[in-house]
């Protein structure tokens, strides 16, 4: 008996689908351990604060990913550590209890070799299952999907918790001895007009998207306007030199407070040397540079600075309604490692008629970070991936310089609290037009 044409394609469809997912395993595992590649062992184990994770937490979570979810469903599989349930799940309740967040640090043991020689192990082992899974089976491909885009946020987070970490040592230490990228001086800011109206915003289409960036739906807009750039530091350093973290006609009054508290007086890395402005970056410390974007702001600073120049954030829906003209280019991750360049934001790369709308800095918007309309967590375990955050933080768009390249989609929503900054969190001004 013949087999039809359309169940033919359909069938070389999933048998790609599965080779293309194993090649992706592979370069994915591979640029994660090229973000370590001139890490000491001592740099592995250090927990700088609570939000951030040592860089050894990272390797062994991701792969605990793969071996709880995936690996597990095979048929008398055996696990590679049984504490490591315990010492590497992350906030999965239903799954079990998890090791203390802020005491990550303190796990001097299993070792740095352990934790290589587990990855090592859980990556023949899928190579090995993937290589006999059956196509059809979508289950286990999906979660495999959602694993390997699990693993780009962790290399994010990767650089940017050593970035921290390397911030509270008095020689600076850089991550490379890469070189900065070259900002150049743009032409003066320029304000894009937006009719507003009915727009669709959300996930469209099958390929891959988290729970969180759908259901596409309907949004309404009053006209408005944002600015082509995103705030430079030479721009950022007007309102300091204005003192603006000193008046609180800025400050939302939670910002006020906080910003007091821990005695913010500019953005986390910026610092004074010689009496100079500087800023620490993965390539050390180096003068502030006044054309680079402004980035490592909080929520509370984005929203400050928009009051302090006379416009606002822009909405998440804005941004989205904005960036669904435009295909996702920019400065990611792999185009500063290629380029043997720290990563940095920089203006590389312009879209249309914006400069930096993808990469460079996660863009912070006005929005709460709640459910769409419609929207439903997946079932199990899996579900608690982003439903059960949706309380208490802002939502960000558009990538930055440490995003992996192809990670980003128009309709990715990032999401930190108000008061977070150690990531590559700048803004972009907006305007509501009368």
């Amino acid at each position: 008996m013949s087999t039809p044409t359309a169940d033919l394609d359909n069938a070389t469809r999933r048998e790609c689908r599965k080779d293309q997912l194993l090649n992706r395993y592979r370069s994915i595992r591979a640029f994660s351990e090229r973000i370590c590649a001139t890490l000491c062992t001592e740099d592995y184990i250090a927990q700088s604060m609570p939000d951030a994770s040592p860089v050894r937490w990272h390797l062994a979570h991701t792969t605990w990913f793969y071996e709880t979810f995936i690996l597990t469903h095979c048929p008398d599989y055996q696990r590679f550590n049984d504490s490591f349930e315990y010492l590497f799940n992350s906030y999965y309740d239903s799954v079990g209890e998890q090791y203390p967040r802020d005491k990550r640090g303190l796990l001097t043991r299993p070792t740095v070799e352990e934790i290589i020689q587990y990855r090592s192990s859980i990556d023949d082992l899928m190579a090995e299952m993937l290589r006999r899974l059956d196509p059809d089976d979508d289950h286990l491909l999906d979660i495999l999907e959602l694993g390997l885009n699990h693993e780009q946020q962790h290399q994010e987070l990767m650089q940017t918790d050593v970035k921290h970490l390397f911030a509270q040592n008095p020689l600076y230490p850089a991550l490379s001895p890469f070189e900065l990228g070259f900002n150049r001086y743009l032409s003066p800011k320029s304000w894009v007009e937006f009719e507003g109206g009915i727009h669709h915003i959300g996930h469209e289409g099958a390929d891959f998207c988290f729970d969180n960036e759908s259901p596409r739906h309907r949004v309404f807009l009053e006209p408005y306007a944002i600015c082509d750039q995103l705030v430079t530091n030479g721009e950022f350093l007007e309102f300091v030199n204005d003192r603006g973290y000193q008046r609180p006609e800025f400050w939302l009054a939670m910002g006020w407070n906080h910003i007091n508290h821990h005695q913010w007086n500019s953005p986390l890395y910026w610092v004074y040397h010689n009496e100079k402005p500087c800023e620490f970056t993965l390539g050390g410390l180096q003068p502030l540079d006044l054309a680079a974007p402004v980035t490592h702001i909080s929520y509370f600073e984005a929203d400050a600075y928009a009051r302090w120049a006379k416009a606002r954030l822009p909405t998440e829906t804005e941004w989205e309604a904005t960036a669904g003209a435009y295909s996702v280019e920019g400065c990611f991750a792999e185009d500063h490692y290629d380029r043997n360049q720290a990563v940095h934001p920089f203006h590389g790369l312009k879209n249309g008629q914006f400069h930096g709308l993808f990469g460079d800095c996660w863009q912070w918007t006005s929005s709460s970070y709640s459910a769409y309309p419609g929207y439903q967590p997946v079932k199990g375990a899996l579900g608690e991936y982003n439903g059960k955050f949706m309380c208490n933080q802002y939502v960000l768009r558009g990538g930055s310089c440490a995003t992996p390249r192809g990670h980003l989609r128009t309709s990715y929503r990032n999401f930190f609290t108000a008061e977070s900054r150690w990531q590559f969190t700048g803004l972009r001004l907006a305007k509501s037009i009368p």
